[in-house]
């Protein structure tokens, strides 16, 4: 990383690239902070040398008084916030925040749209740090330190502060667990027409029409047919795009009577979609065409391998409105909700083409398909 020296949140802190120059400091630092699972003077000599991890370092009043270190893996998409320590001489000075907030910065400039962390779950004081900072649990290791102690997961999407994400598109979360593509479908309706107000009943009477009939081992999501012949009907001018023909999502069941019905209820949506002169395109809408889309005002309902957003291999709808430089602007269904089932914020991401680009596969077969949206009546 370039040396650059950036002032944050006070005056007196500095936040730069660390430098070999700064090895005995990192490491009385870290003897400082840490009693166990110490980062060895070997290692920081490792780490301030290579291409795949970026320490910085604050230095409060000219002292070394913090650091953070991070970890890339080429192609990954996501960093690792692997170590992280404060001098307790500033406490209270929130150099851990600013750190914190270089550390993200440093991944995004990489081009990865998450950061991820352990933490040991008896340290309160980080745990509240990354809460306050949004970072979400996602997992545990059991005994994962040298003292046994077991460490909590966290991870947190990453996005630049844009104009385009201030003013995004209305957002829509789904409330049940099978119903990201009726979300996806009520944001492109409000989207295209700015009266749209949907009633309670509106996100599952758009799944009756575009089910599949069933998915896993439980309700049906919505396959591209069935998505761009309900929009179709509500007055939109969709056309698909996908790597394979069809029909889609039938290795999701085991039942042979329920792959022969999702069956029939795509071939359905497929002879539907002739008579409504929906275009269907069998190759994948790859980047350069999206963003063409986007640049004639269209926007995209995207399948995503639902692993990458909800935690679960399923196949999961996202609705993606622009871009900006690398960035894909799109918003996804799967909100955290409150004790209401209301979305606490709205799930709205930049992410980076290179990661939005893997995580549009899905499946053994690697199925890509994106329905391509624009305005029809309410243009």
């Amino acid at each position: 990383m370039q040396k650059a020296v950036t002032p944050h949140s006070a005056p007196q802190t500095v936040v730069r690239a660390g430098e070999p120059a700064d090895l005995d400091s990192l490491l009385a630092l870290e003897q400082a902070v840490f009693s166990s699972d110490r980062v060895s003077r070997r290692s920081f000599r490792r780490f301030l040398a290579s291409p795949n991890a970026a320490v910085m370092v604050a230095e409060v009043d000219g002292t070394l008084a913090g650091y953070v270190l991070v970890l890339f893996r080429k192609g990954a998409g996501v960093g690792r916030l692997y170590s992280i320590a404060v001098s307790a001489h500033v406490a209270g000075r929130r150099v851990g925040a600013t750190l914190l907030k270089a550390a993200e910065q440093a991944t995004m400039e990489r081009g990865a749209g998450r950061l991820r962390l352990e933490v040991h779950e008896a340290n309160d004081p980080a745990i509240a740090l990354y809460l306050k900072a949004g970072y979400r649990q996602f997992g545990r290791h059991a005994h994962y330190y040298e003292d046994k102690g077991h460490a909590l997961r966290f991870e947190k999407r990453l996005a630049p502060d844009l104009h385009a994400l201030r003013d995004a598109p209305p957002y829509f979360h789904q409330t049940t667990e099978f119903t990201c593509g009726p979300a996806c479908m009520m944001m492109a309706l409000a989207w295209a027409n700015p009266t749209f107000r949907p009633n309670p009943g509106c996100e599952l009477k758009l799944w009756r029409e575009a089910t599949t009939i069933f998915m896993t081992s439980g309700p049906g999501g919505c396959d591209p047919v069935g998505v761009a012949v309900t929009l179709k009907r509500h007055g939109l001018d969709p056309e698909i795009h996908t790597s394979q023909a069809g029909p889609y999502f039938l290795d999701t069941v085991r039942s042979d009577d329920k792959r022969r019905v999702m069956r029939l209820a795509q071939d359905e949506f497929r002879r539907e979609a002739e008579a409504l002169k929906i275009p269907i395109h069998l190759a994948p809408l790859g980047e350069s065409a999206l963003i063409e889309a986007f640049a004639t005002g269209a926007v995209a309902i995207v399948l995503v391998s639902g692993y990458r957003m909800v935690r679960r291999n399923v196949p999961h709808w996202i609705f993606a409105f622009g871009r900006h430089g690398h960035w894909i602007l799109a918003h996804d269904p799967a909100a955290t909700r409150d004790e209401h089932g209301h979305a606490k914020v709205a799930e709205t991401y930049a992410i980076p083409s290179s990661e939005f680009d893997r995580m549009t596969r899905f499946g053994r077969d690697g199925l890509r398909a994106a329905i391509l949206i624009r305005k029809g009546r309410f243009q």
